[in-house]
């Protein structure tokens, strides 16, 4: 899961509002996709199916056949590999400008006092 090929069906995967809501139903518990049709009653079976296949090609749900039904799990990993790679990075540089400031401010704020008093 490093490929750019791979990143892009993941983005283009969570880019719509229903995945990510199938992904909320799954983060909880497997779901056969029978249970999942209940869990969105406004949509017909096979747009769920639809929307399983293309999170199922992004590696984001993964399907386990139990006798006659169908389990869908939840992988992480691939939102893991995003996080490791963008918003991570991303946000360690604000924290680190957001200590800064901090800092500044702090130091500002002493010597404003000992010019005070």
């Amino acid at each position: 899961m490093s490929t750019e090929d791979d990143l892009d069906r993941v983005f283009k995967a969570l880019a719509n509002p229903i995945r990510r809501r199938i992904c909320d139903e799954l983060k909880k518990r497997p779901l056969t996709t029978s249970q999942l049709c209940l869990c969105f009653a406004e949509l017909d079976r096979c747009t769920v199916m639809q929307h399983l296949r293309v999170l199922e090609g992004a590696g984001l749900v993964v399907p386990v056949r139990k006798g006659r039904e169908r389990f869908n799990h939840l992988d992480p990993m691939p939102i893991q590999a995003i996080h490791e790679r963008w918003i991570g990075p991303h946000a360690a540089r604000a924290a680190g400008g957001l200590l800064q400031l901090k800092r500044a401010l702090e130091s500002a704020g002493e010597a404003q006092k000992q010019t005070a008093g």
